[in-house]
């Protein structure tokens, strides 16, 4: 028997629901109006569905005694909520921060055809060695979320942010100290098992790596592995910018976003589908 997939919640965050899709991933710990919610009201012209982790945000704590999940079932169920909010078989554009970015590449290789554009941010092919994702995850099953609370600052946050931050920083830190233990858990222990190195060229989407140049989880040489590695990738860095680069710095976000975009939109027929991107 199939093990179910992870519960996702999927949320409209901005847009017509006739325009072309365009679906937005969180990183680890964070919620998708979080760290997507400036961008998005940057984008007019795209109908702006984001998701949130199990048991982050909007989407349901994990069910201890159902199994966990890799990194290919989480894509899988991000899609079974797009194909349910929209319509089976659309194309859309899609962008993710960190683990949401992760979501991203597994889509573009496990789902050819149904992401059009494809723009990962601050993540990387693979998160470095898995025993420290173990040990993550079993931390917080023994001790909840606050020692993530505090160590989280200096993992998310360049100095754009750390030089002011009172409820710049304080928001996605509230949101942290709410995340389900066993959810981020269970994601922890998906990105120990994610490594999509050896696939990467056969990512046939156009793809934008947009890296923090002071991200030091996943720091702008990841990026520019990931973005050689693809046929038809390109990177960009921002300066001032750590982990969260949408939250960080979304007006830079949104204007890469839009060019990519506009770009993807380009290179499609006029006969495009009004809600889809292809």
């Amino acid at each position: 028997m199939t093990a179910p997939l992870p519960v996702i919640a999927l949320r409209h965050l901005a847009g017509l629901p006739r325009r072309p899709l365009l679906v937005v991933g969180p990183s680890l710990g964070t919620t998708a109006d979080r760290l997507w919610g400036a961008v998005a009201a940057s984008l007019p012209g795209w109908n702006l569905l984001g998701w949130d982790l199990p048991g982050h945000g909007a989407s349901p704590a994990a069910d201890r005694l159902t199994p966990g999940f890799s990194m290919s079932d989480l894509a899988a169920a991000v899609l079974a909520a797009v194909d349910e909010a929209v319509g089976d078989d659309l194309p859309f554009a899609y962008a993710g921060d960190s683990v949401g970015g992760a979501v991203g590449l597994q889509l573009a290789l496990d789902h050819p055809g149904r992401v059009c554009s494809l723009t990962v941010l601050c993540s990387a092919a693979s998160f470095g060695p898995p025993a420290g994702w173990h040990e993550r995850a079993a931390r917080v099953r023994a001790e909840g979320m606050a020692p993530m609370v505090a160590s989280s600052p200096a993992r998310w946050f360049g100095s754009a942010i750390r030089s002011a931050p009172g409820e710049r920083t304080a928001g996605p830190l509230a949101d942290l100290a709410e995340v389900d233990p066993e959810g981020y858990a269970r994601v922890c222990e998906a990105l120990a098992g994610f490594d999509v190195r050896a696939r990467l060229a056969s990512v046939s989407v156009p793809l934008l790596a947009v890296a923090g140049a002071e991200d030091v989880a996943t720091p702008p040489a990841v990026l520019a592995e990931l973005a050689d590695g693809v046929p038809e990738g390109r990177l960009e860095v921002l300066d001032g910018v750590g982990h969260l680069a949408p939250y960080e710095a979304p007006a830079e976000v949104a204007a890469l976003l839009s060019s990519a975009l506009r770009g993807e939109l380009s290179r499609r027929s006029p006969q495009r589908t009004a809600r889809g991107c292809g």
